[in-house]
């Protein structure tokens, strides 16, 4: 039996054997984002995650989030946030582009230099820089973009559907 007409009838047995099997709805969804910062003077990175499935008036708690800038070791976290544990949170918003989205507003000090009283804070699409004690600081902002992370199974489905897509082209399945 050629390797691609075994690959098809694994595949309808994992299907069937899926069929089988009883669906409960699941009522918590952990939904997970990756972010980007794009200021002047800085740029980073980073990801959170939470639960939609306890938004109260379109916002929740962040569960964990982990931030880096580019080119510093240091890494922010959910902990780093002056009001943890009520803050960071999620909350829906309309980007300027008109697209509906999850946001973050999250704010964190500068741990790298902490006697700069340099503080960093994400609300929405917008970054922004200042200090706590300096009034002739020199404000700076930036932009934020999200991208929201497939869950696992959804990658699962699209991969098993590009591989059989792949070899119908190959003709390794033979009908």
């Amino acid at each position: 039996m050629k390797f691609g007409s075994q690959l098809v009838l694994a595949a309808a047995s994992l299907v069937l054997g899926l069929a089988s099997v009883e669906i409960k709805p699941v009522s918590a969804a952990i939904v997970n984002y990756a972010f980007t910062v794009n200021s002047p003077t800085k740029t980073g990175s980073g990801l959170f995650r939470f639960d939609n499935s306890i938004l109260v008036d379109g916002e929740t708690r962040v569960q964990s989030l982990s931030f880096q800038f580019a080119g510093e070791s240091t890494i922010y976290t959910e902990q780093n946030d002056p009001n943890y544990p009520d803050f960071p949170i999620v909350f829906l918003n309309r980007f300027s582009t008109g697209k509906i989205s999850f946001a973050l507003d999250y704010q964190f000090d500068n741990l790298a230099n902490p006697d700069s009283f340099i503080r960093y804070e994400i609300a929405g699409e917008d970054f922004t820089i200042y200090s706590l004690n300096d009034p002739n600081f020199e404000v700076t902002s930036g932009i934020v973009s999200y991208t929201q992370i497939p869950e696992p199974a959804m990658l699962g489905g699209v991969v098993l559907v590009g591989t059989v897509t792949f070899m119908k082209k190959k003709k390794l399945i033979v009908r």
